[in-house]
């Protein structure tokens, strides 16, 4: 048995993010000493681990705590966790779309402020932005 911060020690992270898993339920310990220190077994280390890989993958801490169920649901199989997968790998692909358009909009207005020795009040990145508000969001 391990206490949290053997537990800490062994997959590298702070005792407070372990009980804040707690919190979230997605990890608990096997028991508790009657000083009220937390035990966990070997179990937890694995479980910690597939948490940080998770994390790594983009899942969230909810993402997590379903596929924490469905690894204990009789009625899961593979292809349920495939699906939360593509899922994820659909919502990252549209997030970097998103922030590749972000990019580009922000090269034009770095172009657009080549020399950078006009004053604040005829930069043309403060001026684009202005003009953003009143038109959809799109730079001009």
């Amino acid at each position: 048995m391990l206490t949290i911060g053997k537990l800490a020690q062994a997959v590298d992270i702070s005792t407070d993010a372990l009980r804040y898993y707690e919190r979230e339920g997605l990890l608990a310990p096997a028991s508790k000493m009657d000083s009220g220190y937390r035990l966990y077994g070997e179990d937890a280390v694995r479980r910690v681990r597939f948490i940080q890989h998770a994390q790594a993958c983009g899942f969230t801490l909810v993402e997590i705590r379903e596929l924490l169920h469905l690894r204990q649901s009789d009625s899961a199989c593979c292809n349920d966790v495939r699906q939360r997968a593509i899922e994820k790998k659909l919502r990252l692909a549209a997030k970097i779309r998103a922030m590749q358009a972000m990019s580009a909009a922000l090269d034009q207005l770095i172009n657009e402020c080549a020399d950078g020795t006009q004053s604040v009040d005829d930069c043309p990145i403060l001026a684009a932005l202005e003009r953003i508000e009143g038109d959809g969001g799109r730079v001009s």
